[in-house]
């Protein structure tokens, strides 16, 4: 629907459960978590694809930026779709089960994800394993919300306890009682933060500051709505406005906000009244621009830094990961020829004290070609016969 005439853009009956649903990077194109697979429609309803490799999800998540379509799905495991190219990116096991929230962090493009047992982990298509791993409630995490600037995180537990973390520290700023546990967290372009719990929504004001050191705790919060007996599914901000989103078990409602929207907004980052033209140039140049899922981590920062360290400082953390060399191994595949890695090592070796765990195997391995050389010798005498014998070319 557009939201500001009241107009329907397009309306489908698919017949089965719809889990959840994203817009892509313009208003053309949305993908719908359906009851198996995600389905991928324009703006008329029409079906464009259908990615049959993403079954069963139950949150998503779009990157602008990269173009990348996150899932987490039932069976844990979180897959990055190219929406560019429509190629999958990656497929990575989170072995946490079933999901209960997703959320991305808007400065860094990292994925928080809430789990059944109370952990949030983060994400990057880059890593197998998470990126950090945190506790955060005595029971699952029911909704994740991070602001604008990727400072602070704002997670509602099955606890009945909403806490305010610092991200930049992973550290746990304040926490807030709900009477009941909350079911969705938004925040808006301004700070605010609207957290649905119950039948009612609530807004705070000044949860956190840019100075964790002056972070006081906020007694009572800045707006409330509802009591009607409307149990709270979703809340969401719209961007630029003063205008919160309420889903709810009887539809939808908005309510007015003072002071929730950016005012100023950059045009050309993002222009809330673009042209046809326009968006069409828009989504050519973020092509052009597309972020590679190689530079999503934790510090964005990196690329385009000096990379200070001496080359063996990076050689001794690139090989932190990789499996100890078999020394035995290694020498016995270079060990052929006059020239062999075996003998060099020998070379290098006389005249120096030094035992080490390296020379025992190499003159462990030195000797067993002697003895295997030995051997073969007297076959080749035994073969030629006792006049050929001292033809017989000596290795």
């Amino acid at each position: 629907m557009d939201w500001r005439e009241g107009k329907l853009g397009c309306e489908l009956q698919l017949g089965e459960t719809v889990r959840d649903a994203r817009w892509l990077h313009n208003n053309q194109f949305f993908a719908v978590s359906q009851k198996k697979h995600v389905y991928i429609y324009d703006r008329q309803g029409v079906e464009v694809h259908c990615l049959r490799k993403h079954q069963e999800v139950t949150h998503m998540e779009f990157l602008p930026y990269h173009f990348l379509l996150a899932t987490l799905g039932m069976s844990g495991f979180l897959k990055y779709q190219d929406v560019s190219t429509g190629q999958l990116v990656t497929e990575i096991p989170t072995k946490l089960g079933a999901p209960v929230s997703l959320t991305q962090n808007p400065y860094n493009a990292v994925l928080h994800a809430g789990h059944q047992n109370g952990t949030v982990t983060l994400w990057s298509p880059n890593s197998p394993e998470p990126l950090v791993k945190l506790l955060a409630h005595r029971g699952p995490v029911r909704s994740l919300a991070v602001d604008r600037e990727g400072r602070y995180m704002v997670s509602a537990g099955q606890d009945c306890k909403m806490a305010v973390w610092d991200i930049r520290m992973f550290k746990e700023v304040n926490s807030y009682f709900t009477r009941q546990p909350a079911s969705s967290i938004a925040i808006s372009d301004r700070g605010l933060t609207a957290v649905g719990w119950g039948t009612k929504t609530t807004i705070w004001k000044g949860l956190y500051s840019k100075h964790a050191a002056e972070q006081e705790k906020i007694q009572s919060p800045y707006m409330a709505w509802g009591g009607e007996g409307k149990r709270i599914e979703r809340v969401r901000w719209c961007p630029f406005e003063d205008i919160l989103g309420l889903g709810h078990d009887e539809g939808f409602s908005s309510i007015i906000v003072p002071g929730a929207g950016e005012p100023n907004f950059d045009a050309l980052e993002v222009n809330p009244f673009e042209t046809g033209k326009q968006r069409q140039e828009t989504e050519v140049k973020s092509l052009l621009n597309k972020l590679q899922p190689e530079m999503i981590a934790l510090d964005p920062n990196f690329i385009g830094n000096l990379d200070l360290r001496s080359e063996q400082q990076r050689q001794a953390e690139k090989d932190l990961d990789a499996k100890p060399v078999d020394i035995e191994t290694e020498l016995r595949n270079r060990a052929r020829g006059k020239n062999s890695a075996l003998r060099r090592y020998l070379r290098k070796q006389r005249g120096k004290n030094i035992i080490d765990e390296k020379r025992l195997k190499v003159e462990e391995l030195w000797k067993e070609q002697l003895q295997q050389r030995g051997e073969k010798q007297k076959e080749k005498e035994v073969e030629l016969g006792p006049a050929l014998a001292r033809f017989a070319r000596k290795d």
